[in-house]
Parts: structure tokens; C-alpha cells; sequence
């Protein structure tokens, strides 16, 4: 109605004098938000990807960012228009931790993974996660050393500290410079943050790395007992003793990083129950899963015209995400002769040797727009390796997944895909051209697939905000309320047999067997009374 009013007056006035109070109204009327001042320790590689986008939204909303990083860092550039700085120096670029490791896994997949395998593989792996938070730990260590770097942030009286929890200094920092803290990724220094931040029963709540759903017998039970141990000697025994040793020497008493972890006011969670298993969560918990997703947008003109040549028989498209340059070469000349046979044609973003069986139907690149690729109707498949970004946005678009899981959370993230009916699960080790042949068909052509994927992405849409808008709202919340402590529970702060009342339940059987112990007692006396 105002603004009916507003144009009414409008046509009334001269223009002049219209545009003005047009203008003036539009200011009343319009939402306000002053810009806060953020700074933010993001986590390398894929998880910046992520964040990135998130400080893109930030920045357009006039918020004021600084980013801490490192000097070897891969993805996140010194220079940038959304954000000033702080760079701090390591001796080792961290890509180094993973490239050997990516190798050892996809070798051990493709071999098949025997027990002393699995055992070499996870402490390969917890070496390497070791490793990685005691070059940060050191890091954080030159920040609180640099009296001059402590005063300018203390002097540049920062609104809250937005972190990814997967490492520790984050949060160590926001301590430190006692600010508000928000994190944003599920995954934390000893595996998936619910694990330490809501009640999360074993017996149907999977631990990740096991490959089990929500519907467990005994012996899968026993199996995610096993991989929950993995998790609390990681937690217990490297990396929670890395953090003491730190805290010890700058904070008062000491801490540990699970506690610093659990006062964050806000976890963003790049998940939601579209995906996830349903399970207990907390009030400080905002789920966000495909916050990355928006509208598709048109393709470059000579991708545009290879989509639109493959008429009815539509297009399918392969990825392995940005870790992975390339397949163990016999699996991609498999994979490319099974291409070659298809009608349909293929977008491959393939970095390593060109396969020698590939057919004219397939096109190679380096990148490729996976989110306007996804969106297009022409896209029929989607091969993936389960990365959290590609199932949120496959689910978004609707799109059918093959996956081939590779490591860390891929197969976890493809098998709720498939308990949903909207993806298929090809392990590596049997990747061959029959199998991969078998599982492109299956999905292009049973239909309850693309069925089940589209109801999802009607699932996912149906919400009262944007997940991006979630996320904003979220720290802008936080920025004015100078925190958000009333959504933090006190069971953090309780000894382990306070919270599971295991004192209450020692008290109480006593006090029924001090109690039965005297009622026998009094009747044994009365007994012996009168027999006396």
C-alpha cells in the first residue's frame, strides 16, 4: 500500500520533487544492515571454495573482511577485491600432505583393500592430519609472538571471528582475542562436529569413514563402535594434545580444542535433512547445505552448441573434483572406451593423460561450469566421486548421479544418495568396462532415478529462506548481538558422569540398598528378638 501511495504522489508532483521523495522512501522502507568487521581463518583447498562464495555474499553486503593465511597456500590468493590479508609464513605448502596420500588410497582401491591395508591407510592418514595441525599450531604460535600483529588486530576491534573448524587455530584465535566465534563446515579438527555437539547415539547414527546408514544389526553396530574409537584416539591422542600444549602456555589453565570448538556461537552446516540421516542437533546449528546453488546461467557459446549437438540422446558429464588430476590410466582408458560407444556426448574435466580410447563423442577440459552444466536441461548423468559440493548441487539440479567414490567423506555422501534411490555406487576397485557400462545405462535409463533426484531438488527448494540467506542472517545475528551464548547448552561444561547421570544412578542404587539392607536388618532383629 506505501508504495502505492508513494507513485500516487509521484504522478501528482513535479518529477523532481517526485524522485525525491521516491528516493526517500525507498531508504525508510528498505531493510538496513550496518556492515560488520570480519575476520576469517579458512581451511585450503576445496573447503575455500566454499568459503569464498560465503565472504563473495559478505562482502556484497558491505561487511569489511581480512582473511589469514598462509604463505604456501594453493587457492586463496594474497590479493583480492573482497578482502585485505594477514599472510603467515609455513615452511611446507600443504598440498604436499595430500598428494602422496591420494596416490596410496586410489593404488589400494584399485589392488582391493586388505586389513593390514586399512590399517597402513589410516595411519598414513593420521600422520598426515598430525602433521598439518602442528605446522598450524606453529603458525598460531608466530601470531601470538608478533606483539605488533596482536595489537593491529586487537586494535582493529573485529566483530567475530568466521572459521572452519578443520583446523584448530580458528578457534584458538577467537579465544585469544575473546571475539565471537562462528564456524562453517561440519567437519572439525577429530572428524564431524555433531559428534561433539549433540547426543549421537551409535546405534543408528553412522560414524563417517564407516559406509553404514541409519539402519543397522549388531554387527554394523560393532563396526561403527569400531570407527568411533578411530575418532576418539584422534581427538584423545594426536591431535587434542598438539592444542593443550598450546593453550597451555597462552591461556590460563589450559584448554583443549573440543571445548573451544563447542562455545562457537553459530555452526553453519553445508548439510541438511534432505541428504543427512535424521539425528538429535542443537539450537546454535544452521543448516545450509547447497548454499552455493542459485539459478543456472547460459554456457559459453562453443560449450552451448556441443550440449545442443547431442539432440534427444542428451549429455553426461564426469568429474573427480579439484584433488584428483587424473584416474590410474587404465581405469580412464576403460572409462573413455565406454564413453565412445554411448549416443550420447560427453564433457570430461580430465587433467591427466589423454586417454588413447577416446571416442569423438567425449570433450576434455581442464574445467568446466559444473553448476551451469548441471542445470542444463540436456544433462542426463552426472559421474561424480561424492564430493559434498557436487551431491548438494546434483541434488539442487535434480540431476542422477554414478558416483566412484575415491576418499575422506565421498562414499559416505554418495551412499544417502543412494538409500534415496537417486544415485548408484561403483567402488574403484571394480571399475572396469563392464561394470561402468552396466551402471551408465541403469541410470540413464531407469527412470525412478531421475524421479527420485527431481523430488529431492523439490525437497531442498521448499524452504522459508535461501540456505544462503540462512547463513548471512546467521552472522549478521551474531554481529549484533555480540554473540549468541543462550543457544550454547551447559552440557559441555558437565563432567562426563554428571551428563550421563551415572552419580544420580550410584546414589540412587545406594540409597535403595542402604534402605533394603536396614528394613533386612530390622527384621532379622525382631526375629532374634522374639526367638530370644
Amino acid at each position: 500500500m506505501s508504495v502505492y501511495v508513494c507513485f500516487c504522489i509521484v504522478e501528482a508532483m513535479p518529477s523532481f520533487c517526485g524522485i525525491i521523495i521516491l528516493f526517500l522512501h525507498l531508504i525508510l522502507f528498505t531493510s538496513h544492515c550496518d556492515g560488520g568487521n570480519i575476520l576469517v581463518f579458512p581451511v585450503d583447498g576445496s573447503h575455500w571454495i566454499n568459503m569464498k562464495i560465503l565472504l563473495e555474499e559478505l562482502h556484497a553486503r558491505g561487511h569489511n573482511i581480512t582473511v589469514i593465511r598462509a604463505s604456501t597456500s594453493w587457492y586463496i590468493p594474497e590479493k583480492s577485491t573482497l578482502y585485505t590479508t594477514i599472510t603467515i609464513e609455513l615452511d611446507v605448502g600443504l598440498e604436499n600432505f595430500f598428494d602422496i596420500y591420494l596416490q596410496e588410497q586410489m593404488t589400494a582401491q584399485r589392488e582391493g583393500v586388505s586389513l593390514m591395508t586399512f590399517f597402513k591407510l589410516t595411519k598414513d592418514f593420521l600422520s598426515m592430519i598430525t602433521q598439518a595441525h602442528l605446522l598450524w599450531c606453529d603458525a598460531t604460535t608466530q601470531i601470538f609472538q608478533n606483539q605488533n600483529l596482536v595489537k593491529s588486530l586487537n586494535d582493529s576491534q573485529y566483530d567475530l571471528i568466521l572459521a572452519d573448524p578443520a583446523m584448530g587455530p580458528g578457534a584458538v584465535i577467537a579465544k585469544y582475542l575473546k571475539l565471537p566465534l562462528v564456524l562453517n563446515v561440519r567437519w572439525i579438527t577429530s572428524g564431524e562436529g555433531h559428534f561433539v555437539l549433540a547426543p549421537s547415539p551409535l546405534s543408528y547414527i553412522p560414524v563417517p569413514g564407516s559406509g553404514l546408514t541409519d539402519k543397522m544389526d549388531f554387527t554394523q553396530r560393532v563396526k561403527n563402535l569400531f570407527f568411533y574409537s578411530i575418532i576418539l584416539f584422534q581427538e584423545r591422542f594426536l591431535v587434542g594434545p598438539i592444542y593443550a600444549d598450546m593453550c597451555k602456555k597462552y591461556f590460563e589453565g589450559g584448554c583443549d580444542i573440543v571445548s573451544m570448538l563447542q562455545d562457537a556461537d553459530i555452526w553453519l552446516f553445508r548439510s541438511d535433512f534432505v541428504f543427512e540421516f535424521p539425528r538429535p542437533t542443537m539450537p546454535n546449528v544452521v543448516y545450509i547445505g547447497g548454499f552455493q546453488c542459485k539459478p543456472s546461467q547460459p554456457l559459453p557459446t562453443d560449450l552451448e552448441k556441443f550440449v545442443q549437438s547431442a539432440g534427444e540422446h542428451g549429455v553426461i558429464i564426469m568429474t573427480l573434483g579439484t584433488l584428483v588430476n587424473a584416474l590410474p590410466k587404465a581405469v580412464a582408458d576403460e572409462i573413455a572406451s565406454v564413453f565412445a560407444k554411448m549416443p550420447q556426448k560427453v564433457i570430461w574435466r580430465h587433467k591427466g593423460e589423454r586417454p588413447s580410447t577416446l571416442g569423438n563423442n567425449t570433450l576434455i577440459l581442464d574445467w568446466m561450469p559444473q553448476k551451469d552444466l548441471l542445470g542444463h536441461p540436456q544433462i542426463k548423468v552426472f559421474v561424480a566421486h561424492g564430493g559434498t559440493n557436487g551431491v548438494q548441487e546434483a541434488i539442487y539440479y535434480g540431476v542422477p548421479v554414478l558416483g566412484i567414490p575415491l576418499f575422506f567423506d565421498q562414499y559416505d555422501n554418495l551412499l544417502r544418495l543412494q538409500e534415496r534411490g537417486g544415485a548408484k555406487i561403483i567402488q574403484l576397485a571394480d571399475v572396469n568396462g563392464h561394470t561402468f557400462e552396466e551402471g551408465i545405462k541403469e541410470i540413464l535409463y531407469k527412470d525412478s532415478y531421475r524421479q527420485n533426484m527431481q523430488r529431492l531438488s523439490s525437497l531442498h527448494r521448499d524452504q522459508p529462506l535461501p540456505p544462503m540467506d540462512q547463513a548471512v542472517f546467521w552472522i549478521e545475528y551474531v554481529i549484533r548481538h555480540k554473540g549468541a551464548p543462550h543457544l550454547r547448552t551447559e552440557a559441555y561444561r558437565m563432567p562426563w558422569y554428571s551428563y550421563w547421570c551415572l552419580d544420580v544412578l550410584i546414589f540412587l542404587v545406594t540409597a535403595v540398598t542402604v534402605l533394603l539392607f536396614s528394613a533386612f536388618a530390622f527384621i532379622r532383629f525382631l526375629c532374634w528378638t522374639r526367638k530370644k
